[in-house]
């Protein structure tokens, strides 16, 4: 039987392109979007789920179930962006960042969870970002966020071994995707002494998205992963100074690391 997939924020950039990839592969993929109405003509279906309200993930997951019987690969893709200096971001953004890319996840996991124990067997796999493995700057609260979710799925793999349900990361660097379009930018205050220093590092960060690796090379990584029996703790998706930016931050010392961040941004 064709294994059973649910993709948060399935409608569009990296998780439409893993949702249409899934379907080509003979997947039976489900997507999710606030606004499912929007995207009646998906290659696979779109369910209605808001990852910020529990009972609609409850809602969700359970269609799924009464439906299939079995969730099989859950990815937790459904995200947001945030920039700002963090001094000037009001404290209920920073809130409503951590709730969709945190408290979301981790709500739909808890959800989906009694099925795969029930099931014997499943794997979730959870976008996180490359920016989760430092602190950016004007980025800080997203790179929390992710980085947060990447450290709850280390403890989340050693307390589900006894249940044959796997976890893992998957961090993608800049991708071509709409994401910088749908986040929250602190505004470039006039009288703000961040001014020239956040309004110099936003523009960076928008070419970036737009100059950004195809979604597709992420599907073929997703795909590559469910068909691992064993699947590691973390993959990192992106260009090789993406990636690399990982190891130089082992390996350097905290301030060379931290004048090499401020050069490539400029600040």
């Amino acid at each position: 039987m064709s294994r059973v997939v649910l993709i948060t924020g399935g409608s569009s950039g990296i998780g439409k392109s893993i949702g249409e990839y899934l379907t080509e592969k003979g997947f039976v993929v489900y997507g999710t979007s606030r606004n499912p109405e929007k995207y009646l003509d998906s290659k696979f279906p779109i369910m209605g789920l808001d990852v910020t309200v529990p009972s609609s993930i409850v809602t969700c997951i359970n269609k799924v179930i009464s439906e299939k019987r079995a969730i099989d690969i859950l990815i937790n893709n459904a995200g947001v962006g945030i920039t700002g200096p963090i001094e000037e971001i009001p404290e209920i953004e920073i809130k409503n960042n951590f709730e969709t890319n945190f408290f979301g996840p981790l709500n739909v996991i808890k959800a989906a969870l009694p099925q795969m124990r029930k099931q014997q067997s499943g794997l979730i796999i959870n976008i996180t970002s490359i920016a989760g493995y430092m602190g950016l700057p004007y980025r800080g609260v997203y790179s929390a966020s992710k980085g947060a979710l990447e450290v709850l799925t280390e403890a989340y793999r050693m307390e589900l071994k006894d249940f044959n349900v796997h976890m893992t990361n998957v961090a993608p660097g800049d991708f071509a995707t709409n994401i910088a379009s749908g986040r929250y930018h602190a505004p470039i205050n006039e009288d703000s002494p961040y001014k020239e220093s956040y309004g110099n590092t936003l523009k960076m960060m928008d070419e970036h998205v737009d100059t950004g690796l195809d979604p597709h090379i992420m599907a073929k990584v997703i795909h590559k992963i469910i068909n691992t029996k064993n699947p590691k703790g973390h993959y990192k998706v992106g260009t090789f100074l993406q990636k690399f930016s990982i190891v130089l931050k082992r390996i350097l010392p905290q301030k060379i690391y931290e004048r090499m961040l401020m050069k490539h941004y400029k600040i």
